[in-house]
């Protein structure tokens, strides 16, 4: 349990993360069951808010896309049906908002460059935060790079 509370202090895990944590300190499968469920029902772990809170702070501090962030959290072991409870909550019109808002930013920073290099430079900071080719293309047109459409 000691070891337990201690992985937690620093920040919220997932059931699976906090399993195989123990696991590799030494504990039994049973006594590393048996600490997870105890610590599930005093309040200490769970999946869900877990998952909301990793969802919420990969946005706002990372400005990663939803496919980032589901790909992050079946990484940590968190099930399917919590994922898409979770990522069903992101609205579409604000990751978009969120995915412009970087392009805008990288825009204004190199907008004296080539349109090409600009068009390279912006898709590849996307492509990097998990935005897919449509997002891009809809966001390339928003910001007018010149005559062409990209």
């Amino acid at each position: 349990m000691d070891v337990a509370l201690h992985a937690l202090a620093p920040r919220a895990r997932s059931r699976a993360e906090l399993h195989q944590h123990l696991l590799k300190r030494g504990a039994d499968e049973e006594s590393a069951t048996g600490v997870l469920d105890s610590l599930e029902l005093q309040g200490l772990l769970n999946d869900l808010e877990f998952a909301k809170i990793w969802s919420e702070s990969r946005q706002r501090q990372k400005k990663l896309s939803k496919r980032v962030i589901s790909s992050e959290l079946r990484q940590k072991g968190v099930a399917s049906d919590i994922i898409d409870e979770v990522l069903a909550q992101v609205d579409d019109e604000a990751e978009y908002e969120m995915a412009f808002a970087l392009a805008e930013k990288k825009y204004r920073s190199c907008s004296h460059l080539d349109e090409d290099v600009i068009y390279r430079r912006i898709s590849s900071l996307l492509s990097r935060k998990g935005f897919g080719h449509q997002m891009m293309s809809r966001i390339m047109n928003q910001l007018r790079l010149g005559d062409e459409q990209f």
